[in-house]
């Protein structure tokens, strides 16, 4: 019989990080109260395969679009894992991210940048048995937020996954090696210290499809010594 690790919360973000403004407001100011949750959300519908349709991994190419999204085409592949390794099949990874120019198709994203008709920046996929998972889409851009005087975000893509009952979602983040605005972001900053290694993806030249893609791999631990900080608890 195997063991299931408990969450280490420190490698996780706290809900109040002064620097990261948007936890002033949001934060909760009295002590959490814990809910049971019901059978029925424990067993009720969960999103799953029937969610996903064929090419919704591929961002580049959008169903209807003229074109292919413009930007560095890169492919980001990795694992969802439990304790100890154990791979978590048939979990629901959906994904969301800027354009190359570094904004979002949202109403409220005003940036000056220019929209991609061709890229909506969101994908999804199912892991498969191995727990494995793969997107082909573009490195997202910079862009500017108000968070601070010349606040940039660094380059990132958000992940979301749920797994075998709808209250299970977890969300997270992945950033890139080597980005220079990596050290000067109060979102990462809010993680602890030795989480925030755990947040950025390797380069991986095997992944790397030749003169098509660079390669990324970003494994998700869920559990354990070397589990993926999230930005909910």
């Amino acid at each position: 019989m195997t063991t299931v690790s408990k969450r280490d919360w420190s490698v996780h973000p706290p809900y109040l990080y002064e620097a990261y403004a948007s936890t002033v407001l949001r934060s909760p100011r009295r002590p959490l109260v814990p809910l049971e949750p019901s059978l029925s959300e424990l067993t009720g519908p969960a999103f799953g395969s029937d969610a996903v349709e064929p090419g919704d991994a591929d961002l580049t190419r959008v169903p209807g679009a003229t074109g292919e999204a413009l930007g560095q085409r890169i492919h980001v592949t990795g694992r969802v894992l439990e304790d100890e390794g154990r791979p978590v099949a048939n979990a629901l990874v959906e994904v969301w991210q800027a354009n190359a120019a570094g904004r979002y198709l949202h109403k409220v994203d005003t940036h000056g940048a220019p929209l991609d008709p061709n890229f909506t920046g969101g994908g999804r996929c199912m892991t498969n048995a191995q727990g494995e998972y793969r997107f082909t889409t573009i490195h997202p851009g910079a862009y500017p937020w108000a968070n601070h005087p010349n606040a940039w975000r660094p380059a990132h893509i958000h992940f979301s996954l749920f797994g075998a009952s709808f209250i299970s979602r977890l969300v997270t983040q992945m950033y890139f090696p080597g980005d220079p605005l990596l050290p000067l972001d109060p979102v990462l900053g809010g993680v602890p210290e030795d989480g925030r290694p755990l947040l950025i993806a390797h380069y991986d030249h095997d992944v790397t499809e030749a003169g098509v893609a660079l390669g990324y791999r970003f494994d998700i631990v869920l559990r354990g010594r070397s589990q993926t900080p999230m930005e909910t608890r």
